[in-house]
């Protein structure tokens, strides 16, 4: 494949997952989350494995660089589902004055 049908392919590929992300209903994220960080955590074991069969320094260079974008994706999916479900919990009312002893 030459250079123009990839990078139109990931362009695509780009505004298909914006608009199937911010689409979601907010009961469906949490579980979209889970997904996203089993796939980049597919992607870093890929890396890895690209890197260390590489011999060419840059591709190693390009397969840490996989493995960093993809931990940070991890790591923030996990902020964003323990913050989406923080707000699900209850909150405790403090008892009205007068009562409660």
């Amino acid at each position: 494949m030459d250079f123009i049908s990839i990078l139109s392919i990931f362009v695509l590929a780009c505004f298909v997952g914006y608009y199937v992300v911010w689409s979601v209903t907010p009961a469906l994220h949490t579980p979209l989350m889970a997904v996203t960080n089993a796939i980049s955590s597919v992607i870093i074991v890929g890396a890895l494995i690209a890197a260390a069969a590489a011999g060419v320094p840059a591709a190693k260079w390009l397969g840490l660089l996989g493995v960093v974008l993809a931990s940070v994706n991890i790591f923030g999916g996990f902020a964003v589902t323990a913050r989406m479900l923080a707000m699900y919990k209850k909150k405790e009312r403090p008892a009205p004055k007068g009562e409660g002893k």
